[in-house]
């Protein structure tokens, strides 16, 4: 399915991704534990953000799924 919403979501969650893979590389650097801290709390932020992407992911794609439905 090719909507121009959804391969927004699709941008977004693999920025997300990327961004994850960085957090993680950093977490793994660091020393010190306010620095670890402040990684940590941004890795929980950015997984909140990909769990609403998903689930707006989801609703979108049933959205268009049942609008295909209905002009058949």
């Amino acid at each position: 399915m090719n909507d121009p919403y959804l391969n927004d979501l699709k941008n977004e969650f693999r920025k997300y991704s990327s961004e994850l893979k960085i957090l993680r590389k950093n977490l793994v650097k660091s020393n010190s534990s306010e620095e670890q801290s402040r990684i940590i709390k941004k890795i929980d932020s950015i997984a909140k953000n990909m769990e609403k992407n998903q689930k707006q992911s989801v609703r979108v794609t049933k959205s268009r799924l049942k609008e295909k439905r209905k002009t058949k």
